[in-house]
């Protein structure tokens, strides 16, 4: 689950709701007035999903206000949903809900008028297009996989009426349908090719391991970012989520998600010339100054 958000009002709506299933790729798109608070959150998702698909085993969502809010929470603990979120700064762990948003944008901004108020119209078409174009992954349309059927395709030719609007109307409509299917099966072809080109195997890493963690997306406080730090640490790792995640045991002043991805991680290696100490206790540079009698001693330990 994930939100869409700053649009331009349609019919009063501002944000869009994206819903992936993540075994069948089936999405539901809903348009929103506005983002939703926890509360508010638990009839659209009966309305959209419960009512649909019944009662989900899990969802997968950022840390949005409305994901980690005590409500939420407590409702998906009641009616037996597991919650997981997205490990800090890596959306690619929602990644099937971060991947349905930019389908569905491109979609609307192929179509999309000059003044961008009508993509709450757009929107049906754009989701019973997605769902019904085949996934690379599974050789299937989500359509078909949800139902173990095709959806019904528009007709290559409409009959002529008496109506010259309606007859324009289909056309443009059918003329729409062929390029948003060509346009996702060909996109869906480019990401899996540059995307696979870029992959490689995630190195394993053991509880207790220490591990140096990429920092950049955490605000040092340093003078300039551009001199500071590639990666912070290091720190043990105190936990393995799953093949990829990795909780880690951060300083308690780090008011930040201790979960992060293998991607920002690296390794800890150390050979007969290097070797991990612990750091030396802090010395008081004032009062050292002050008392005259320890001026040398500082001056040896200093050159030594």
């Amino acid at each position: 689950m994930d939100f869409i958000v700053e649009l331009p009002e349609s019919r009063g709506n501002t944000v869009i709701l994206t819903i992936i299933d993540r075994f069948s790729k089936m999405g539901h798109y809903v348009p929103l007035q506005k983002l939703p608070s926890a509360a508010e959150l638990v009839p659209i998702f009966i309305a959209n999903v419960v009512r649909i698909h019944g009662v989900p085993q899990e969802i997968v969502s950022d840390r949005g206000t409305q994901f980690i809010s005590g409500f939420w929470r407590g409702f998906c603990k009641n009616v037996g949903i597991d919650l997981s979120f997205s490990s800090a700064y890596h959306p690619q762990t929602n990644g099937a809900a971060e991947r349905a948003n930019q389908n569905v944008e491109k979609y609307l901004r192929c179509f999309i008028s000059e003044q961008q108020d009508n993509w709450s119209d757009l929107l049906p078409w754009a989701e019973y297009a997605i769902n019904s174009a085949v996934s690379e992954s599974s050789g299937h349309s989500p359509f078909f996989t949800v139902y173990g059927f095709d959806p019904p395709v528009l007709p290559v030719m409409f009959p002529d009426s008496t109506i010259p609007a309606l007859d324009k109307q289909l056309a443009s409509l059918k003329e729409t349908w062929g390029r948003v299917r060509r346009a996702l099966e060909e996109s869906s072809t480019i990401q899996k090719t540059k995307a696979d080109r870029h992959r490689r195997q995630a190195p394993v890493y053991q509880v207790g391991d220490r591990v140096w963690l990429s920092s950049r997306n955490i605000k040092l406080l340093v003078p300039s970012m551009k001199l500071a730090p590639r990666y912070i640490g290091p720190y043990k790792i105190l936990r393995r989520l799953n093949p990829v995640s990795y909780a880690l045991a951060l300083p308690p002043h780090f008011k930040i998600h201790n979960v992060f991805h293998v991607n920002l991680l690296k390794p800890l290696l150390c050979n007969r010339y290097t070797k991990v100490h612990a750091p030396p206790p802090p010395v008081s540079v004032w009062r050292a100054r002050r008392n005259s009698k320890l001026r040398p001693f500082c001056a040896r330990l200093s050159r030594g």
